[in-house]
């Protein structure tokens, strides 16, 4: 690893390890507000936010930051951080431990490197993303510094899909696995990446809940497919990010595109 990549991955340990550790003291204690689209929003959101867009400005005073609770809109920098200070935050105020800190790293509009650590069960996932290209960068996944991989296993009842709850039309399809609903954009995907679920589907994914997982998932040999008409990377410079949804099927393997993609595509065309 370079030392560029050693800072990086540093910061972001550093970071959200810092962040994480406050959190657990608001967790399940704090009453939420509502935002525009119906979402929750606590002032734990707010302020991790804020405390995570001035660690970057600090230690990288030449990257941007887009994140889910300040600016939408890509400046078009080369470097440019995509964060959501809490994924999860129904799991956060309701007392359900799965709920995550997600940094993503985005060079020239396209991630290359995701961290997301899930402070109450203890689990950090990060990776390196650089494509398909003959890189002399290795591509890689790990939780807990720990190299993961998908799933080979053909679909069967013994085996996990993940919905979110925007996507529960998908049960009236003959979904090949026992269906989870876990509550976590980004832990529904990274549960394909370390081999516990063998697909996954979000219906209205931002950019923010998709920057960390995107390099992650990848690394780990699993596809996204996009089920909507626009594709979230590469971000473009002007463009504002907080009203689109990327509706995305994660499968851990390409093989099984063509099980799970007719039983989820219409969730692209609503």
């Amino acid at each position: 690893m370079t030392e560029f990549w050693t800072e990086i991955y540093n910061f972001a340990q550093t970071t959200t390890t810092r962040i994480g550790i406050k959190l657990l003291t608001d967790y399940g204690q704090l009453e939420p507000d509502f935002k525009a689209d119906g979402s929750l929003v606590t002032q734990a959101d707010k302020w991790a936010d804020r405390e995570i867009q001035n660690a970057i400005y600090d230690h990288f005073p030449s990257h941007d930051v887009l994140t889910e609770e300040g600016s939408h809109v890509f400046s078009g920098a080369e470097w440019c951080w995509v964060i959501d200070p809490i994924d999860g935050t129904t799991n956060f105020t309701r007392g359900i431990p799965i709920w995550g800190i997600s940094l993503g790293l985005v060079y020239q509009g396209m991630p290359i490197f995701g961290y997301v650590h899930f402070p109450n069960i203890n689990q950090s996932f990060h990776g390196y993303w650089y494509g398909n290209s003959q890189s002399d960068r290795a591509n890689g996944a790990f939780l807990n510094n720990i190299p993961i991989h998908t799933s080979k296993d053909n679909p069967s009842n013994n085996h996990f899909f993940n919905i979110c709850a925007r996507s529960t039309a998908i049960l009236q399809s003959p979904i090949p696995c026992k269906i989870r609903m876990l509550g976590v954009t980004t832990y529904d995907f990274l549960s394909v990446a370390n081999g516990a679920a063998l697909g996954g589907v979000e219906s209205t994914p931002k950019v923010w809940d998709l920057a960390a997982v995107w390099s992650i998932v990848q690394a780990a040999g699993g596809v996204f497919v996009n089920l909507g008409e626009e594709v979230p990377f590469p971000l473009q410079a002007g463009e504002d990010y907080g009203d689109r949804s990327y509706p995305t099927l994660v499968v851990s393997r390409p093989e099984l595109i063509s099980t799970f993609k007719p039983l989820v595509e219409f969730l692209g065309k609503r």
